[in-house]
């Protein structure tokens, strides 16, 4: 690991003071830490910002309010959150280890990076790492890598099942630097990778996030957080479906679905939305509706198996959530 200067932050002010270009704000840690001993982050200056009053886990007339730093476990293990929004609490739950989830901040999970072998792997060229190098994905062993949003310069995928819950309902990102505050769509954080895969949000330099604002809607309740992958515990989705619905009796009034594993960030898909509002919730209306999922994507030698994993995916989360009704 390389030599580093560390410091606590006072104030949300004195973190925005102690921000540079070669900065990196420490919370859980649990990401950070990682690749600072792989050497694939190797910033400067570390600020630890456990200390900022950035918590607390609210509900009101606009919604659902988490502070950026309340931990993975007290939210999944919210009573407001397991009542209000199942598919939150059921995303966190699914992800990483019980003692990662005790230690990993909402904020640090939104901003985690990718588990690319590639990225991680100093030794390989790596686009996100270092930009201009090349992507060994792209010929390499890429059977956990996405189909959907890539490009010729990068093709992993966004690791985090609860921005892709975020992502289904609506979620706003509070945002905050020495600049001033501005909250921002989650759907529209995460940047694509074209030619710039290195640039993964619109965060700017010195820009913490601050918390996290769910809507309230009639969909939100009723909703399931699917997940496939290769072995039951701390894996990363091969796929994964986040899908909230608003029924009229055995009508499908409105629909959100986001999913993940298959993107190169959380990929809404409007137009099985579309195709499922104003129909009956039955096995024919899922797999009707789930055909087009994978419509654009772009397979490499070895995942082109999650076209159809993606389908069956949504049809079973879709499914799991109609038998909860």
């Amino acid at each position: 690991m390389r030599a580093y200067t560390f410091t606590r932050a006072r104030s949300v002010r004195d973190a925005h003071a102690r921000a540079g270009a070669d900065t990196a704000f420490l919370a859980g840690g649990t990401t950070l830490v990682d690749l600072m001993k792989l050497e694939v982050m190797t910033p400067a200056h570390v600020v630890d910002i456990n200390g900022l009053p950035l918590r607390g886990i609210t509900l009101d007339r606009q919604g659902l309010h988490v502070g950026a730093l309340e931990r993975m476990s007290d939210v999944a293990a919210d009573p407001t959150v397991r009542r209000h929004y199942p598919v939150i609490a059921e995303a966190l739950e699914l992800s990483a280890s019980a003692q990662l989830r005790n230690m990993a901040s909402i904020g640090g999970n939104l901003l985690q990076r990718t588990r690319c072998g590639y990225f991680r792997d100093v030794t390989t060229p790596c686009n996100k790492r270092e930009p201009g190098s090349g992507c060994s994905a792209l010929t390499g062993v890429n059977r956990t890598h996405a189909i959907l949003g890539t490009s010729e310069h990068c093709v992993a995928t966004h690791p985090s099942d609860l921005a892709v819950a975020l992502v289904a309902l609506g979620t706003e990102v509070h945002l905050a630097s020495a600049r001033g505050s501005r909250t921002v769509p989650l759907d529209g954080f995460y940047a694509l990778p074209r030619a710039t895969p290195h640039v993964e949000t619109v965060l700017r330099p010195g820009e913490l996030v601050t918390g996290i604002t769910v809507p309230r809607s009639a969909w939100a309740a009723h909703s399931v957080y699917l997940k496939i992958r290769d072995r039951q515990s701390y894996e990363f989705a091969l796929a994964s479906a986040a899908v909230a619905l608003e029924m009229r009796g055995d009508t499908i009034a409105k629909a959100r679905i986001a999913v993940g594993g298959v993107g190169t960030r959380p990929w809404r898909l409007p137009a099985v939305e579309r195709a499922l509002t104003g129909r009956r919730a039955t096995e024919a209306t899922y797999e009707a509706a789930v055909r087009g999922a994978a419509d654009g994507s772009s397979t490499l030698e070895h995942n082109e198996y999650k076209r159809a994993l993606l389908r069956r995916t949504l049809v079973r989360a879709l499914t799991v959530l109609g038998e909860r009704r």
